[in-house]
């Protein structure tokens, strides 16, 4: 890269790239990119000026040889950019913005007032036409209010408050737009896929491939609990996918050979290879948009109730105009009624206020699929936590392998490996470091992998079925037993560690010990919960007893429930619900899913496995549980705004109706304020929700 420093202090460094113009498409890679490297905090680029800001941690050298190894060529050739730009889409309404300004600050200087009130007339005609599809199709609605405004004033040659309104509407409604389809668009980015590389078969055997060099044509394989990259035809297998994240419907559908499969959707059971037929995202993306703008089920009940609030206020609002005029004689006060509606503010500001509150808790590194969800969040009274990479760090590590049969340790660790590879989880994931830690290769030996009823995973090795798991999986479901003469040596495994079963041929060959410790900020986690009015925590965990107890101690939970299987975490969940409590449930595994499906509102991490992702209403980055307290923050911060909106809206509009009857506000003057004081409850709406810090709370609970 060919640029200078223009400033630079601690942890800050400005550059001016050395060229004369930079198009979006440079910006958008220039910041994607440098926004992955591990030093950064913070990318800014200004296209206009051709800058860059950088707010970093570490070393300034770093910094400064990955600013020299950037190439334009190589960003993109690595980086798939989305088709929608929040870069262009700010740069088109920001244009316009200026534009309407600067119309209606010119043209009232050059244009002589025949002109004024030709262009005016012009102006109104759209605004005339929604009145008259209204009032044609026998619909109150807003529409109808505003052409009854334009018109009666520019009747009574009143151009100047027909112009204002008109002005103040197209105002209201671009920021309304813009909001709208920026926060829609921030969402959806959050929601789009996160796949970095995916099983790209070959001639020589599967190789793990960026996504960005697939092409279409390319077979791709995936397994089961793994997320369909991008949309394409099933070659070979027989799977059935969860395809909630684009329908809404959670009973997974079968899908055989020549069957179409899509992005976003997540394998349940089986394996297939797949041809690709759309190389890019912009499909899922595209797909993710027109779900969130279009699906009313994810509307919380506040929107839902503002939206109809609105209609139905419109003919009381006609009735007061009415009633003005009777009482009055005098028709510009029945038009100041007119220009006044409660309708604007609680259809603006109410969608304004939960899209702002979910792109602020994609700030935070939360993911929200619904305003319902947040609605959920802050009335729920019950949390309940997965143990194992909820409540645990997201990276446990082996500590142990101890073989059983005369088995040898390592050759039982790459066995494990082999088969964990194909299954995200915390567990799994420490099982593969570590063999790649000792050096162990664990190519594809093996057949099928099978992911088995949420217990666990089986394959077939040399003629001989593997399983690995859960005790009760590998005991009591698969009936393994332990060799003979070893169940003393299994009776004493060593306390304090979960531990994964490795059986062979139906014989226990192996028990990996994984050292989970817990995060150090649970216990104050749960502590803040409590301040900000959780009255139950629970956690859920597959481990013995006396092992729970002391982890539900050490952690601060009310209560706890040991040796659960997937179906007992949703039944649990579920009696809950039928107790009258509002849950939230927590976890990060394939296992986990049912009980998050289960939940008023699942909550994922966003490091466990795609099926739990995609099933969750939420997902949080899992780098720290006070995740948890921010978005319970950020979800009771958005009732309260939108029950004080409610206040102001009804109370503000009731205050201009009355003084526009009572003849001290001009039909002008109401229109002014009603549309200003629109604009500025959803400017308030847009802003970000009040929120204490971490050790606030944690003062004011000691207190």
């Amino acid at each position: 890269m060919k640029a200078i420093i223009v400033h630079e202090s601690r942890g800050r460094m400005r550059l001016r790239l050395k060229q004369d113009r930079m198009t979006l498409q440079q910006a958008d890679l220039l910041a994607t990119w440098f926004s992955q490297m591990c030093w950064a905090d913070e990318v800014t680029v200004h296209e206009r000026t051709c800058c860059m800001i950088l707010r970093y941690h570490g070393k300034r050298e770093e910094v400064i040889a990955d600013l020299r190894r950037f190439t334009w060529q190589k960003a993109k050739e690595t980086i798939a950019l989305p088709a929608h730009s929040s870069r262009e889409l700010n740069r088109t309404y920001q244009e316009k913005l200026v534009g309407k300004l600067v119309k209606k600050l010119i043209l009232p200087l050059v244009l002589p007032r025949p002109l004024r009130m030709i262009r005016i007339c012009l102006h109104m005609i759209p605004f005339m036409r929604r009145g008259m599809h209204c009032l044609l199709h026998r619909r109150m609605k807003v529409e109808l209010l505003d052409a009854l405004s334009i018109g009666i004033s520019a009747f009574r040659r009143d151009f100047g408050t027909a112009g204002m309104v008109m002005f103040l509407l197209e105002i209201g409604e671009l920021l309304e737009e813009w909001t709208r389809k920026r926060s829609v668009e921030d969402l959806a980015q959050c929601m789009s896929l996160n796949v970095d590389r995916v099983w790209m078969r070959t001639p020589e055997g599967d190789v793990l491939t960026p996504i960005s060099q697939i092409r279409v044509g390319d077979a791709v394989v995936v397994r089961a609990g793994g997320i369909i990259p991008l949309d394409g035809i099933v070659l070979e297998g027989d799977i059935t996918v969860n395809q909630s994240s684009l329908t809404g419907e959670s009973t997974p559908i079968a899908k055989h050979k020549d069957g179409a499969v899509y992005a976003g959707t997540v394998v349940e059971e089986g394996e297939c290879v797949m041809e690709v037929k759309q190389a890019s995202g912009d499909s899922r993306y595209d797909r993710i948009v027109t779900m969130i703008e279009d699906s009313q089920q994810m509307k919380s009940a506040a929107e839902n109730h503002a939206a109809n609030l609105a209609d139905k206020l419109v003919p009381y609002t006609f009735a007061g105009s009415l009633l003005g005029l009777l009482l009055t004689r005098n028709a510009a006060r029945a038009l100041s009624v007119l220009m006044v509606d409660f309708s604007c503010a609680l259809k603006l500001a109410m969608p304004l206020a939960v899209l702002s509150a979910m792109r602020e808790a994609g700030k935070e590194h939360i993911t929200v699929k619904g305003g319902k969800f947040l609605e959920s969040v802050a009335q729920a009274d019950t949390i309940v936590f997965d143990k194992t990479g909820t409540l645990t760090y997201a990276c446990p590590k082996v500590a142990e392998v101890i073989p059983f049969g005369g088995k040898d340790p390592l050759e039982m660790l790459r066995l494990a490996a082999c088969l964990e590879e194909h299954f995200p989880h915390s567990l799994a994931n420490a099982v593969v470091e570590e063999a790649k830690e000792r050096g162990l290769t664990h190519e594809e030996f093996h057949t099928k992998v099978e992911y088995l009823v949420a217990h666990g995973i089986a394959s077939t090795v040399d003629g001989r079925r593997v399983f690995i798991g859960s005790s009760h999986f590998i005991f009591e479901d698969e009936g393994c037993t332990i060799p003979e003469g070893e169940q003393e040596r299994f009776d004493t495994l060593p306390s304090g560690y979960s531990y994964l079963y490795l059986a062979v041929a139906g014989e226990l060959s192996a028990v990996i010990c994984i050292s989970d410790p817990l995060r150090q900020e649970a216990r104050d986690v749960m502590t803040a919960l409590r301040q900000l009015g959780i009255k139950k925590t629970v956690m859920l965990t597959g481990d013995n007893h006396p092992t729970a107890a002391a982890i539900a101690k050490e952690v601060g939970v009310d209560s706890f429930q040991a040796e659960v299987l997937p179906a007992d975490k949703a039944q649990y969940v579920k009696r809950l619900r039928e107790e009258g409590h509002t849950v939230i449930m927590i976890g990060d595994g394939i296992n986990d899913s049912p009980a998050l499906s289960e939940a008023d509102a699942g909550i994922a991490i966003s490091d466990g496995a795609a099926i739990a992702r995609e099933i969750a209403d939420i997902t949080i980055s899992g780098q720290s549980l006070w995740e948890l307290v921010e978005l319970r923050q950020i979800a009771q911060g958005l009732m309260k705004r939108i029950h004080s909106n409610y206040r102001f809206v009804i109370g503000f509009n009731g205050a201009l109706i009355i003084l526009g009857v009572a003849g001290i506000l001009t039909p002008a003057v109401s229109a002014t304020l009603h549309n200003v004081s629109t604009l500025g409850v959803s400017l308030h709406s847009m802003s970000s929700l009040p929120r204490k810090e971490h050790q606030a709370l944690l003062a004011e609970q000691k207190m």
